[in-house]
């Protein structure tokens, strides 16, 4: 059986941007000391015992706990989780321990180019997160006091949704029946902050040490998309990136430009990002984008072979077939839509929304990210800004 429940809680709900990483640590301790166990470790054993598996993590809007067991201890490890989730004793010990656990991971995402780019083009383009090293400065205002306060106001039944996955015969009853004997105070369902979204000129990180250039970059709406206009640009990304046989990647890769790229769709309550990412050597660059251009022209202007899109909508359908093999599978399938958006599309209608797609769905949604005219580009590298200039010009339609 595989259990998420996810609170509202992540780092933009701080109660102030001193504080931000906040959610963060709220989620290392969540399975820290509780009424019930003493320390980590013994909790830790205890679940474990069995091979159960829990996680946690956190993302700028959510916190979300995570756990997955055989299906002879499934009522355990429920009641288990409800104690972590619910009873918490937060010490200062173990605060102090995390305080500088968290300091650690991100101090080593500060090595990862792809994590310190992607803060920064959120940024410039009107949301409010702070980049990681603005991050790391908030970890040391953390206080006892905040933690809890943090907790108490987001870890409510009301900002709660909960995802279970598994042989729910003749269990549902008593599962919502344990849920409902939680105890969390009523509270409420936090709203989703909006930005105003805008483009910006290009950012250059620049890293002495980085011989090629990391490079992201998005269009975004201010809408969030409808399941089959999320099904749409799914097959879209899979005929631009999906294979080596795909119009830029595919292409990039077979004449040398590339080694790994690709595209992906961020479908949020109030916007929807079209995101490309990368890694490609400086003498590379020019030519990589000027294909990227090239082929996403060759969509706006409708140059999409019907082969083509039922060859997507074919690999999209085996990777639905493949996609329910274990529970977590399935969960995960339900996760991002519902915790964000709070869409329920049912499973087994996939396969009627992939046969659906058509041409006109995929042009139609591609001119709107790209007609809108809220975008960016962020580099990693340590070439001159000029030259992340003039990629960013290759992006112009």
């Amino acid at each position: 059986m595989n259990t998420k429940f996810q609170f509202r809680a992540g780092m933009r709900y701080a109660k102030s941007p001193e504080v931000y990483e906040i959610a963060h640590i709220v989620e290392h301790l969540a399975f820290g000391a509780n009424a019930k166990y003493n320390s980590e470790q013994a909790f830790e054993a205890d679940f474990t015992k069995n091979g159960a598996y829990h996680n946690a993590w956190t993302s700028d809007f959510s916190v979300c706990y995570e756990s997955e067991c055989a299906d002879f201890e499934w009522e355990r490890i429920l009641d288990l989780q409800q104690v972590a989730i619910t009873q918490p004793k937060f010490n200062a010990e173990e605060l102090q321990s995390e305080k500088g656990n968290v300091k650690a991971e991100l101090t080593g995402y500060m090595n990862d180019y792809g994590r310190l780019l992607w803060p920064r083009l959120q940024q410039i383009m009107g949301e409010q997160v702070p980049v990681l090293s603005e991050r790391l400065k908030t970890i040391a205002n953390i206080e006892l006091k905040d933690i809890r306060e943090h907790y108490r106001r987001t870890h409510t039944a009301h900002n709660m949704r909960f995802i279970i996955a598994g042989n729910l015969r003749h269990r549902k009853h008593k599962i919502i029946k344990a849920l409902n004997n939680w105890g969390l105070k009523p509270g409420e369902r936090f709203a989703i902050p909006n930005d105003e979204l805008h483009s910006s000129a290009p950012v250059l990180i620049r890293r002495k040490d980085a011989t090629n250039i990391t490079f992201a970059f998005s269009w975004m709406i201010s809408r969030k998309l409808n399941p089959t206009e999320v099904h749409a640009m799914n097959c879209l990304n899979h005929i631009l990136n999906g294979t080596t046989s795909s119009r830029i990647f595919g292409q990039a890769r077979k004449n040398g430009l590339v080694y790994g790229m690709g595209s992906s769709l961020n479908n949020g309550w109030h916007n929807t990002s079209w995101d490309f990412d990368g890694e490609v050597n400086a003498e590379s660059a020019e030519k990589l984008f000027k294909l990227i251009h090239r082929e996403l022209q060759k969509i706006l202007d409708g140059n999409i072979k019907d082969e083509d899109i039922e060859a997507a909508k074919s690999y999209a359908t085996g990777r639905y077939q493949m996609g329910a093999q274990t529970v977590n599978q399935i969960s995960d399938y339900y996760a991002d839509s519902y915790f964000i958006n709070g869409n329920l599309e049912k499973y087994d209608r996939t396969p009627m929304l992939i046969r659906e797609i058509t041409k006109e769905d995929i042009v139609n949604i591609a001119r709107e990210f790209i007609t809108t005219n809220i975008d960016a580009l962020v580099a990693v590298s340590s070439v001159e800004k000029a030259i992340i200039n003039e990629l960013a010009e290759q992006l112009k339609f």
